[in-house]
């Protein structure tokens, strides 16, 4: 292999690294708090369906990011790429590092834009701008439907038949859960680690076992590093969870995922979640909702787009006078 093979397959390596240990714990921590899952079954369901999700599902989200939105050509068109995807490790890893779950669709699409910009490959606009307008979309309909989702369960008595229904529908609604994150986050992996692994300019992204188990692997590693921090960022910080605020915010979550991938559309996980959260205690009234947790993460959101389309132009701009 030569260096710049060597280069990129390092980059994506570490980049489905970052994504278990900004998403992984965000996705699972939450779900432990109903205690009809263990720890390891949750792991390996959450492992499981992140590889087999694109290969049942299709892989249309990985092509948007191969493809649609920066048109890499030729072997300067994958050295920008493998600089965007870095300046999206960067910007993910230090906030994770602190503990706040961002959003890897901003940073990606930012790291991808800025670097397609500084180094003159075709940038899709439109199609930018229409990823970023569903991504911020997701947590409004996320908390929308939670917000629903918690009326019906109003319904249900108080007490044992309560918890019992809660119980009976998380087991559906977090195998329903990492399998929409499998659907869409797992796929920006997916498109990476392909661009990583294909000689000359890839075209379209397959759903290979091989990459897919690498994938499944990588994102394990990653989720037990970051599983502490990720976790306490989301609904632990939003609100005093209950086990009825998980499995709505997850179903929430799942519904609003799953419908942009059969889009195409890449949105966050994360996002989605903290949507469903919010949504599921705004139920019980607004004074349960720890907003200045709120205005953190959607802080860190605003954040991550311009600061990953900095960093991205940066480095391509830096790497195209060194050679």
């Amino acid at each position: 292999m030569t260096f710049p093979q060597v280069a990129f397959l390092l980059i994506a390596t570490l980049f489905v690294i970052v994504t278990g240990m900004n998403d992984g714990g965000a996705v699972l921590a939450p779900a432990l708090k109903v205690r009809t899952v263990s720890l390891g079954a949750a792991v390996a369901v959450l492992t499981v369906l992140v590889a087999l999700a694109p290969a049942l599902f299709g892989t249309q989200v990985a092509t948007t990011f191969a493809r649609r939105l920066v048109t890499f050509h030729g072997a300067d068109g994958r050295l920008a790429l493998f600089v965007g995807v870095a300046g999206a490790i960067v910007v993910v890893g230090a906030l994770t590092w602190r503990g706040i779950p961002t959003s890897l669709t901003l940073a990606v699409v930012g790291g991808l834009s800025g670097a397609g910009l500084a180094s003159g490959q075709p940038v899709a606009w439109a199609r930018a701008g229409l990823v970023l307008l569903t991504g911020a979309l997701a947590p409004l309909v996320g908390a929308g439907a939670a917000y629903g989702f918690s009326a019906l369960l109003d319904w249900v008595p108080a007490g044992a038949w309560l918890g019992r229904a809660v119980g009976r529908t998380h087991r559906l609604a977090f195998p329903l859960l990492c399998f929409a994150y499998g659907v869409n986050d797992g796929q920006k992996m997916l498109a990476v680690l392909a661009a990583a692994t294909t000689a000359g300019t890839l075209t379209r992204v397959t759903a290979a076992p091989l990459p897919l188990l690498a994938m499944a692997l990588l994102f394990v590693l990653g989720l037990a590093l970051g599983l502490r921090r990720a976790g306490n960022g989301l609904g632990n910080r939003l609100l005093a969870v209950r086990p009825m605020h998980v499995v709505t915010a997850e179903l929430a979550a799942a519904g609003v995922v799953i419908g942009s991938a059969a889009l195409g559309m890449p949105v966050s996980m994360t996002q989605s979640l903290a949507g469903g959260f919010v949504g599921a205690g705004m139920r019980q009234g607004l004074r349960k909702i720890r907003w200045e947790a709120v205005m953190k993460i959607a802080m860190a959101w605003l954040v991550t787009l311009p600061s990953s389309l900095l960093v991205g132009a940066a480095a391509a701009t830096a790497v195209g006078w060194a050679r």
